[in-house]
C-alpha cells in the first residue's frame, strides 16, 4: 500500500484555515510527510492508499529555536507538512511530531543504549507528557491539532531498565519506550483519549479530519 520515495527539497487543540466546506468529487493524493515505519503502520490501518515522503526539517533547530515543548511539537508537525505540500501542492499532506516532555524538558530519541537508560531512569515513579501534534496541508489551507497523553512509570529498578532497553532498543522513541512492545510493562497508568497517539499519529482525530476531505473511512 505505502509507496515510499525520499525527496530531499531543500495549546491542546490548534486549528488554522478550518474548513467549513469542502466537497470533492475524488479525493486528492495523500501523502504521510514521514518515513517513520511506526506511523506508516498506523496509516496503513485506515485502508487509504498513500506515498511517504520524508520531508526536509531540521528539526533541533526548530527544538532549540522555541524550546517550549507544545508550541515545539505544532511546529514541527506543520514544518514538515508544509515542507513536502510545497513540491506536492495538489496533495492532502500529514506532517505529525511526538515530544516526549517532564519537567518542561524535551527528551530527545536517545540514540544509544545509555542515553536511553538515562532517560527512563528519570522518569520512574513519575507522570511525564508526550505530546503528539498533527498538521495537515491540503490545497484549501492547513489543519492542526494535538493529542495529549499523561503517562506513570513504575519505580523500575536499574536492572529491569538494563534489560529492557537491551530487549527492545528504543534507540529511536521520544522517552525511550515502545508502548506497543515490551515498554508497556514499565507504566503504571496510562492517560490518553486515544491510544494510538502514543505510538505516533492520532487516528481517531485523523480519520475525522480526513473525511472532512473527501476521504471515505472506512
Amino acid at each position: 500500500m505505502v509507496r515510499e520515495r525520499r525527496e530531499h527539497k531543500g495549546p491542546s487543540v490548534v486549528a488554522r484555515h478550518r474548513l467549513s466546506s469542502y466537497s470533492i468529487t475524488m479525493p486528492p493524493p495523500l501523502i504521510l510527510a514521514s518515513t517513520s515505519r511506526y506511523r506508516r503502520a498506523l496509516l496503513e490501518r485506515l485502508g487509504v492508499p498513500f506515498t511517504a515522503i520524508a520531508p526536509d526539517v531540521d528539526e533541533a533547530s526548530v527544538k532549540a529555536r522555541i524550546g517550549e515543548p507544545d508550541a515545539a511539537a505544532v511546529a514541527l508537525a506543520r514544518a514538515k507538512a508544509e515542507a513536502v505540500a510545497a513540491e506536492h501542492r495538489d496533495a492532502v499532506v500529514i506532517g505529525s511530531d511526538q515530544i516526549a516532555t517532564i519537567d518542561g524538558r524535551i527528551l530527545d530519541k536517545p540514540g544509544s543504549a545509555a542515553r536511553a537508560i538515562e532517560q527512563l531512569q528519570s522518569l520512574r515513579g513519575r507522570t511525564h507528557r508526550l505530546v503528539t501534534a498533527v498538521a495537515i496541508a491540503h490545497p484549501a489551507g492547513l489543519v492542526e491539532f494535538v493529542d495529549v497523553t499523561s503517562l506513570t512509570m513504575r519505580a523500575v529498578d536499574d536492572a529491569a531498565l538494563a534489560r529492557y532497553v537491551a530487549a527492545e532498543q528504543p534507540f529511536d522513541c521520544a522517552g525511550s519506550y515502545k508502548i506497543e512492545g515490551r515498554g508497556i510493562a514499565l507504566f503504571a497508568t496510562i492517560s490518553s483519549a486515544d491510544q494510538t497517539a502514543i505510538v505516533g499519529l492520532p487516528l481517531l482525530r485523523l480519520a475525522q479530519e480526513l473525511r472532512v476531505l473527501g476521504f471515505v473511512i472506512p
